[in-house]
């Protein structure tokens, strides 16, 4: 009878144990706000995993061939994904998903945070680009305007089938891909390309810290090689993490929507708004490059109507004082 008391107390104390210390890790990191403290229950539950293997707890874990077996703790070791699983994964894509883009020409003020962003996370110099923002005008009797222009991910890619390595490739989620593991460097995907949206890596890459170490991922392309293809992936490494692309949650005007053709829901990524994808694109004229080509792409363009500010060409001295460009 008295073992049987004393085994409930024991479990009792421990998770007090664990929960007082939790809010002691918390209040020792000084994390606040939803972003923050997403990132410190990552943290946490390496806290909390220190804590246990001196406990002789044991956990349940999943096999590759799906079988769930308990194994003490402290013989659980972090997984870092091989290049395998990138080059698995990286194909696959991300089931139930059809990724679209929706970009706002009334909006686009040329801030250039959208590209800065971009060229950091894939370790591209200033005049490297995945993203950039052209200068357009319709007619001679029509204002200019700024056109952010990423690859559009077409549902009828030309890039794909003239590739003959199989490294450009169109994942079920709707992305199109390159895999620098199999790119040759022929530039076929360049030429057939009628968006000039890929470019090509002639020099070394940039030496970043940790990259030497780091295991190519297709999903990021990340470390490239000098004499391949990159270009535009929609930022599909922050999207199999539930994340906003890169570009998207950098620009401070409201300029991009993204979301789930599926689910017909896009949203803002500065306002984080929310709205039907058809009732966007239906209300506002939205149009797609270059239709009469049949490349069928997945990023859609709002007409720059009822802009509420100047165009000011980029070199502009008050323009770069307004908008710290």
């Amino acid at each position: 009878m008295s073992e049987k008391k004393k085994k409930p107390a024991e479990e009792k104390n421990l998770d007090e144990i664990l929960d007082t210390s939790r809010r002691d890790f918390l209040k020792k990191v000084g994390l606040v706000g939803s972003a923050a403290l997403t990132g410190a229950a990552a943290l946490y539950s390496g806290y909390r995993f220190e804590k246990e293997k001196h406990s002789g707890a044991t956990i349940k874990v999943l096999t590759e061939d799906n079988r769930l077996v308990e194994i003490p703790v402290e013989q659980v070791k972090d997984y870092k994904p091989g290049l395998k699983v990138y080059q698995t994964r990286g194909r696959e894509g991300i089931e139930g998903k059809r990724w679209v883009m929706v970009i706002d020409l009334s909006k686009c003020r040329n801030a250039r945070k959208c590209v800065e962003a971009c060229q950091d996370a894939h370790h591209l110099r200033p005049y490297e680009y995945h993203i950039n923002t052209l200068v357009m005008q319709e007619s001679k009797n029509t204002p200019r305007y700024f056109m952010p222009k990423p690859c559009q991910h077409c549902d009828n890619p030309p890039c794909v089938s003239v590739c003959p390595v199989d490294a450009t490739f169109k994942r079920q989620d709707g992305i199109v891909l390159i895999d620098n593991e199999r790119c040759i460097g022929c530039r076929f995907c360049m030429s057939a390309c009628p968006y000039s949206a890929r470019m090509f890596h002639w020099q070394e890459p940039l030496a970043v810290e940790g990259d030497k170490e780091r295991v190519y991922d297709i999903e990021l392309n990340v470390p490239h090689k000098k004499g391949t293809i990159s270009k535009c992936l929609f930022s599909a490494d922050r999207l199999r993490e539930g994340i906003m692309p890169y570009c998207v949650s950098a620009c401070p005007n409201g300029v991009f929507y993204f979301g789930d053709e599926n689910e017909d829901a896009v949203t803002n990524g500065t306002t984080k708004e929310t709205v039907r994808l058809s009732e966007l694109l239906e209300q506002n004229g939205a149009y797609r490059l270059l239709p009469e080509l049949g490349t069928k792409p997945r990023v859609y363009y709002l007409p720059p109507k009822n802009r509420i500010f100047e165009f000011r060409e980029p070199g502009e001295t008050e323009y770069k004082e307004q908008h710290n460009t």
